[in-house]
């Protein structure tokens, strides 16, 4: 069961954007704003506050122990996030460089998802970015914010419905949803992709793969994409330990040095890693060609 709180609110309901927003308005997917910086403009989806179930029940595919029990969990007060990952473009308009490894040709209007970069890493560029916009206030989301935006009312362990794992690397229901390692070769582009001929029980078959452009996969019922599969993405806080008694707003570890949460899987992972409620972690240093990360803005 999930609930939304407020559904009837609209955070731009007065008529006044943010002084930052270059462009705001409404869809079929909700309410959106967006920046602009140099030359790259990167839109944000409204995250309505709300109670969902977090974790997944015993019964589903593919689940691990750590994603349990379900409990319940109220998420206070709404949020922006970006509607993809971080791209390159944006990055490098941050911080004058690119460390991804699967760099598309124009580096200035890349819209591969940056990857290759740490959790302490992303907190510089969260430094940068929000001191040159004023107003932003940019941050990760935590692990329980990553979850009600990526299951978007949602109870399913995909936010499209329900997964059947066919083969290590092949569970169809991802194939409109997710770049994951059963289809994250298909048409691939780039000289320097990872040799995928030894995946076994490829969806689809594919000799050599690595991350894709974002947004080309159908989004969620909140606008946002690449919210399973293309890149890990970084979370604020550490992993706790789940309980089944409700909790508001819950936060991991946030102490200097905490093994930090990732969530969604990447192109490289295995289907049984790209449902809502899969949860990996890593430590803020590490830098992999499969994790990168989407910024949220709480509401005032």
């Amino acid at each position: 069961m999930t609930t939304i709180i407020d559904k009837g609110w609209h955070p731009l309901a007065d008529g006044n954007p943010p002084d930052w927003a270059s462009e705001w308005g409404q869809d079929r997917h909700g309410v959106f704003v967006a920046f602009t910086l140099a030359d790259v403009t990167q839109r944000l989806r409204w995250i309505p506050p709300g109670r969902f179930r977090m974790g997944s029940p015993d019964d589903e595919p593919g689940r691990w122990n750590n994603e349990g029990p379900q409990h319940l969990v109220t998420i206070s007060r709404g949020y922006w996030l970006f509607d993809t990952p971080c791209t390159q473009g944006l990055w490098q308009a941050v911080m004058g460089e690119n460390p991804s490894r699967f760099q598309s040709p124009t580096i200035k209007t890349s819209d591969r998802p940056v990857e290759t970069v740490s959790w302490n890493d992303v907190q510089v560029f969260l430094t940068r970015i929000n001191a040159r916009v004023p107003g932003l206030d940019l941050v990760l989301p935590t692990e329980a914010q990553w979850e009600h935006a990526c299951r978007a009312g949602t109870e399913t362990p995909l936010y499209s419905g329900d997964i059947v794992i066919l083969g290590e690397n092949n569970a169809p229901a991802l194939d409109p949803i997710a770049w994951y390692s059963g289809n994250s070769g298909v048409g691939f582009e780039l000289d320097n992709g990872v040799d995928s001929t030894g995946w076994p029980e490829k969806q689809h078959p594919h000799e050599k793969a690595g991350t894709r452009p974002v947004g080309r996969k159908r989004a969620n019922p909140w606008g946002l994409h690449d919210m399973v599969g293309n890149v890990w993405e970084w979370c604020a806080d550490g992993r706790r330990d789940y309980m089944a008694r409700p909790e508001t707003d819950p936060r991991g570890p946030e102490s200097a040095g905490a093994v930090r949460v990732l969530r969604g899987g990447s192109w490289s992972n295995c289907a049984r890693d790209a449902r809502a409620a899969y949860r990996d972690r890593s430590h803020p240093v590490g830098r992999y060609d499969f994790i990168g990360f989407r910024c949220a803005r709480v509401q005032a």
